[in-house]
């Protein structure tokens, strides 16, 4: 796939954007084309509009604010085995209320079709096996303790604070541009990050999110699986997510409310050489779930999380040219009966962009 934005040499006022991609395994294109207009240069404010046909991981749920961060690479969606088609029609608008507090409002219309099969009967009056929705999203991303500089375009953050705190309340709207169903969601997050003097550091993320009404699988939560299905460890041997259950199999459970907590404790890197500064981290993650009205999903099997998840391991990162090792181990009451199965062995990739 190939794609891009334009930036401020093109235009200060106006910007274009899009991609597209070809998939390899349905043998079909995907993409989006869209563009904006800035309003207000002093609260960095856009009106933005897309067209997007393509594919989107069931059950996920992110921020509409994190995508003006940069990632560099997020080795899960590599992994994804359910997805849905979306042909997607938005309207967003992007407003920097203060210095440390982002908001983006999205207004959006699109056809679902699952790729798997599956029957959503809200009401066991009708049931559907693709349908239309019309959304509204507002996102606020708030950073109290990030100090930041005023610049043409907006505010640039100079030194990074924490804690950090997301918020978003998604609406779907029944009968307005055709839309089939009512509900809404709301999702919090939290990040803090904890910097020593030897370069050590630990990391906590708390995200959770609850919904109500007739929410379809393609929306609900499925706390970030990275398992693929398979027999033996070395079958699923494959990339470590970053913030992602490694022996948790995808498509194993949802949920319409839960709450997932994880901590990483990043040790100072071992200096063996200049060139050789392997670093050990250790992790733990646990998530709760739980789903109301589970019979309305017809055609797909699936657990829930209301007895808690629990996995821990540890990485060592940066072995080679950025890769490294991971293990981790499922425990608790979601234990499985072969021990094998248990346990996940994957590489990571890490790079550092600050040097």
């Amino acid at each position: 796939g190939l794609g891009g934005v334009t930036n401020s040499k093109f235009s200060k006022k106006y910007r274009i954007e899009g991609y597209t991609v070809y998939g390899v395994l349905d043998g079909k294109f995907k993409y989006s084309i869209g563009g904006g207009v800035r309003i207000a240069p002093k609260t960095n404010t856009w009106f933005n509009l897309s067209y997007t046909k393509d594919l989107q991981e069931t059950g996920s749920s992110t921020f509409l604010t994190d995508k003006r961060f940069f990632q560099f690479f997020e080795p899960r969606l590599l992994n994804i085995e359910l997805f849905h088609k979306h042909i997607s029609k938005n309207f967003w608008v992007e407003h920097q209320l203060f210095p440390n507090v982002f908001t983006e409002t999205l207004f959006s219309v699109s056809k679902i079709e699952p790729t798997y099969s599956y029957t959503f009967n809200p009401d066991n009056s009708s049931s559907y096996t693709n349908y239309d929705l019309s959304l509204a999203k507002i996102a606020l991303q708030w950073s109290p303790f990030s100090k930041y500089e005023k610049e043409s375009n907006g505010y640039k953050e100079i030194k990074e604070g924490f804690p950090k705190f997301s918020l978003q309340y998604t609406k779907s709207f029944k009968n307005i541009l055709k839309s089939d169903f009512n509900f809404s969601k709301l999702d919090i997050r939290v990040n803090q990050v904890f910097k020593y003097k030897n370069t050590s550091s630990t990391e906590l993320v708390v995200k959770g999110g609850i919904t109500h009404g007739e929410l379809p699988i393609s929306h609900s939560y499925h706390s970030y699986p990275n398992n693929v299905n398979k027999e033996t460890i070395l079958q699923r041997f494959s990339v470590a997510g970053n913030n992602s259950f490694e022996t948790m199999f995808f498509s194993e459970f949802y949920s319409d409310r839960f709450v997932v907590i994880q901590a990483k404790h990043r040790l100072k890197p071992f200096e063996i050489s200049p060139w050789f500064k392997p670093q050990l981290v250790l992790i733990t993650r646990s998530t709760y779930g739980d789903m109301k009205n589970i019979d309305r999903h017809e055609q797909i099997n699936f657990s829930t999380l209301e007895k808690g998840y629990f996995e821990s391991g540890f990485e060592i990162n940066k072995l080679v040219l950025g890769f490294g090792l991971s293990f981790a181990y499922r425990y608790g009451p979601y234990h499985l009966p072969e021990f094998q199965d248990n346990f996940a062995f994957k590489f990571t990739f890490n790079v550092n962009l600050d040097k």
